[in-house]
């Protein structure tokens, strides 16, 4: 990437060229808007995220302490924000994503309202929000050059050599808010060829990673929730070819798919597949079916029949015409799963779990790499869990194990803030705490999220500030548990205009109008009072 003095230099060149007619178009101008927005479009966006995920995949493998994490968004906004935090907390965004949930589109961004997690709203939502994300990314990095060009102004107007030279290494060394979106396109809505064209529109918005699952499109349901129906191995891979050829259309050559399997806690599927001989992936998919036996004489007209080992039996079937697997071969299914899935075209994999129990997922993980050793997992830090009546309760039983006296304890009552103190509990948050090093560590997760953490903290915000708002507190609600933290904190967003691009504008008025630019920063503007 060409450096400042670079890019003035060629546009220096060619308004030269120009001539007389482009003599009030300043070269250093032109530099600082280009470099505002380095990324043209959304491939270049998938192209280069793409990359990224590669480089941290890579690296994963060579030291599994290095896993990436990410948060789940529902509005440009709430994805420039973290990544401008991550940046100020951490000073890089390296190993650090966002996470389009399709529950969070479903719940907050479709146009018939709240939705459950059921694919039923509009999938032209998904790359919508995908855009909207990287545009507000995007005027992050606008909005942070814009105050370097402004320190640059100040230290050449001042004289200060080694402040100049110091902003304009920052300009040529700055780092970008544009981070890879791990994007959810939930069960392809529809058949293969939807898959295909939903997710080029994903791609071409700038995702450079889509996560599919193995669930029947159009029962799809929330993987935390019941009734999950699967569909057959052949069928899921159909749609993960239909997912890479987007991107290979699409010129995203490094475009990574993350298979999902919902087999855990699925316990039904729509289709038997085609057995074409014993032992094939059908058979296998098959083999798991629950199933009773039956007398050819005994048979139902038109009801379906298999022949297994030489006898014939009958499929559990539900009154809704889904067959029924066998109760207990959820994480035997979950692990053919994932081999097949990664034998043919996945990249990462995503087992989603009732609860977040390390030992669990690693006992899965473990069997599916004794084929594909390199396996490794996403993995949903989920909201839906209670984790601390699961981590509670899990060193209750190890400590039950251990012989430890556990008579002050009430298993069933953990949840209890009269436990927060207890030695138990604190153990439990250690363990919490250490979940995701620990969980990359023994279960093969190179990338954590939490699916839903902004919905919860929108809901939380809001409630403590509406109960003293329309309380006795009044105004010193807002005042004391809003504005005095962002301005103690340092929270960006007190300078609301600034943040919604006021000050970059003004420069752009003066680039577009020079002396006549009428501004909005001035003694009046009472941002100043920050």
């Amino acid at each position: 990437m060409s450096t400042y003095h670079e890019n003035i230099s060629t546009f220096e060149s060619l308004r030269k060229q120009r001539g007389r007619g482009w003599s009030a178009i300043s070269a250093e101008s032109a530099t600082r808007m280009k470099l505002q927005n380095r990324f043209r479009t959304g491939l270049d966006i998938a192209r280069y995220t793409a990359e990224i995920m590669r480089k941290d995949i890579a690296d994963y493998e060579l030291d599994n302490t290095r896993y990436t994490q990410s948060l789940g968004c529902w509005h440009g906004f709430i994805g420039q924000q973290k990544m401008i935090s991550v940046k100020k907390h951490k000073g890089s965004t390296d190993k650090t994503y966002l996470y389009l949930s399709g529950w969070m589109v479903a719940a907050l961004r479709s146009g018939f309202g709240p939705l459950p997690d059921q694919s039923m709203h509009e999938k032209t939502s998904v790359p919508a929000l995908i855009e909207e994300l990287y545009t507000f990314l995007k005027q992050a990095d606008a909005r942070e050059l814009n105050h370097i060009y402004r320190d640059l102004d100040a230290a050449r107007g001042a004289g200060d050599l080694d402040a100049e030279a110091a902003a304009i290494s920052a300009i040529d060394n700055f780092e970008t808010h544009v981070v890879p979106i791990i994007a959810d396109i939930d069960a392809g809505f529809g058949n293969e060829e939807a898959t295909y064209l939903l997710a080029k529109q994903m791609i071409e918005a700038g995702a450079c990673c889509i996560q599919i699952e193995n669930q029947v499109s159009d029962a799809k349901q929330c993987g935390h929730q019941d009734g999950k129906v699967t569909v057959p191995h052949e069928d899921f891979l159909a749609k993960i070819n239909a997912v890479r050829y987007a991107f290979l259309e699409l010129g995203v050559d490094d475009g990574v798919i993350v298979a999902r399997t919902d087999s855990l806690g699925a316990g039904l599927t729509q289709k038997l597949p085609v057995v074409e001989e014993r032992g094939d992936l059908a058979s296998q998919y098959m083999a798991y079916l629950d199933v009773q036996p039956v007398e050819l004489d005994d048979a139902r007209d038109d009801e379906v029949l298999i022949k297994r080992d030489g006898e014939l039996v009958r499929p559990i079937r539900m009154p809704n015409g889904l067959y029924k697997f066998k109760d207990g071969t959820g994480a035997d299914r979950v692990v053919l799963d994932c081999i097949t899935s990664l034998q043919n075209g996945a990249d990462l994999l995503w087992i989603e779990t009732a609860t977040p129990n390390v030992e669990e997922i690693a006992g899965m993980v473990n069997r599916i790499r004794e084929v594909v050793p390199t396996a490794k997992l996403v993995y949903n830090n989920s909201p839906s869990f209670n984790w601390t009546l699961n981590f509670r309760q899990q060193v209750f039983d190890a400590w039950a194990e251990e012989g430890k006296d556990m008579s002050s304890y009430e298993r069933a009552e953990l949840m209890a803030a009269a436990y927060d103190e207890t030695a138990l509990a604190i153990e439990a948050d250690a363990k919490i705490q250490s979940f995701q090093s620990d969980a990359s560590r023994d279960a093969g997760m190179f990338h954590h999220l939490i699916t839903l953490p902004t919905y919860h903290t929108a809901a939380l915000s809001t409630d403590n500030l509406a109960r003293g708002y329309f309380g006795k507190e009044g105004m010193l609600a807002y005042v004391a548990g809003v504005q005095r933290q962002e301005i103690r904190q340092g929270i960006a967003t007190v300078k609301h205009q600034d943040m919604a691009g006021s000050s970059i504008g003004d420069d752009h008025k003066e680039y577009f109008s020079g002396d006549q630019a009428l501004k909005a920063e001035g003694v009046d503007n009472t941002m100043n009072q920050f």
